[in-house]
């Protein structure tokens, strides 16, 4: 598997509890991994790139097998799940981190060609920090 990281370096810094974003990208990464199982070309991408609402989002990005559009539309709701042996909690614990934070959180993709989750979060501009401290 390849995994390649793409930053914004105009990106600085984002207003969040970093424990809890860290378990949205964990599982995001943990599920796109588990999607390309199957696949012959395993390539995994996570990004991150400043938005025009003073967001910053950032993308997972998969080659697994798609996202089926009849599960998309539940994808978020808990204990829906396409594993065979998930709870289904694992996107609904992290809409509702991302929510809490003031982003959104969405998936894109179509059968057979990967899927991509993005969610946003709140970019913390210069001017709002005063000697290494938000004010």
């Amino acid at each position: 598997m390849r995994v390649t990281y793409l930053f914004d370096p105009a990106l600085d810094l984002v207003l969040v509890d970093k424990v809890q974003i860290q378990q949205v990208v964990l599982n995001l990464m943990r599920n796109a991994v588990e999607a390309m199982a199957e696949s012959d070309r395993r390539e995994l991408v996570v990004a991150a790139s400043p938005t025009v609402d003073d967001m910053v989002m950032v993308s997972v990005s998969d080659t697994g097998c798609g996202l089926n559009p009849e599960v998309a539309t539940q994808l978020f709701k808990a204990f829906v799940t396409t594993k065979q042996n998930g709870m289904g909690v694992g996107l609904s614990i992290s809409r509702t981190i991302v929510e809490a934070h003031g982003g959104r959180i969405w998936a894109e993709g179509e059968p057979g060609q990967g899927t991509t989750f993005h969610f946003t979060v709140q970019a913390v501009r210069e001017e709002e920090m005063a000697d290494g401290e938000l004010v």
